[in-house]
């Protein structure tokens, strides 16, 4: 590795694996700081849906990019890649080593590469387009469009967050060229002297812990936390998107029952699960460790340490 690059540690993983947890302990361990890597924990008054660390689980490690955004305002890649890059610089003139946690793969991946992000203009004639047959056809169909050109970037975008899939297809309209391959065709070196950790496990217990969390969350007030949103008019925004929201939405818009959110809720959380995994095993250069034995924490805790601290050339606190 580049010993004249600054150096940061990444944690990453499917939904409901242990990222928090881990992520905490090796901070404590390497003096470190943790940016979250997560697209939606940027957004105030959405804590229990995105499974936001609370600060007793802090337990004194500093947090960044959590709480920055009203549940209104939009959030990107490009806006996540310039502030972890500016967290980064500042928490090694601390002293300190910054951790990345989290399971946005894209966004991790724009900061480890500093990807250029396309600048292609905007086409309002195109956009206004779009948008009608959003409105008459429903998003589905404008989504449909984006399937045929770029399946990839299709896949990663949700069908109704209609701002991100217009504008994607708005990048290849200007372009002739995908977002997908604007990214590919830039260089993979990284500006880091980074490791990345991914953090595994048997699918069947990773599933079985998705479910029992949505259980919890409904516990501990998911269904009043999204009415608090409901009751605000937010409804055409990008965190009401967001995996723990549309589904209770549905429900309040009576759609479906309240079982049958739960059961959507349960289900599009295990897809995405799933869906992290593929990104991270295609995308990513990961040093993976299964996490499938939960008495073993500790045991699994030194064995990433050791390993850590041997491929960053740094020392542990105790």
């Amino acid at each position: 590795m580049n010993l004249e690059k600054e150096k940061l540690l990444v944690i990453i993983g499917p939904t409901a694996v242990g990222k928090t947890k881990l992520s905490v302990e090796l901070a404590k361990r390497f003096n470190g700081e943790i940016i979250s890597g997560d697209s939606m924990q940027v957004y105030k008054r959405m804590d229990i849906g995105t499974a936001k660390i609370s600060v007793s689980e802090m337990d004194g490690i500093p947090h960044h990019l959590i709480d920055i955004k009203e549940p209104d305002e939009p959030f990107n890649a490009n806006e996540f890649q310039r502030l972890a890059t500016k967290f980064i610089k500042d928490i090694h003139k601390r002293g300190r080593l910054p951790i990345i946690a989290g399971g946005t793969g894209l966004y991790i991946q724009s900061v480890l590469h500093q990807y250029q992000f396309s600048e292609a203009p905007g086409d309002p004639e195109y956009r206004t387009e779009l948008e009608q047959l959003a409105g008459k056809q429903g998003n589905e169909a404008v989504h449909a469009l984006l399937h045929k050109v770029d399946p990839e970037s299709a896949a990663r975008i949700h069908p109704n967050n209609v701002r991100r899939v217009i504008r994607a297809l708005e990048i290849f309209h200007s372009t002739d060229k995908t977002m997908s391959e604007q990214l590919i065709d830039q260089p993979l070196e990284r500006n880091y002297d980074s490791l990345i950790v991914g953090l595994t496990m048997e699918r069947e217990l990773l599933y079985s812990r998705i479910n029992k969390r949505v259980d919890l969350m409904m516990e501990q007030g998911l269904l009043q936390e999204v009415k608090s949103l409901f009751e605000l008019g937010l409804k055409e925004c990008q965190s009401i998107q967001a995996i723990g929201y549309k589904e209770i939405y549905a429900y309040l818009e009576g759609k479906i029952t309240l079982e049958e959110a739960v059961e959507q809720l349960k289900q599009n959380s295990r897809r995405y699960a799933k869906r992290q995994l593929t990104w991270f095993r295609n995308k990513m250069d990961v040093s993976w460790f299964d996490m499938s034995d939960l008495r073993e924490f500790e045991k699994k805790f030194n064995e990433i340490s050791v390993y850590i601290a041997g491929k960053l050339a740094i020392k542990a606190n105790r």
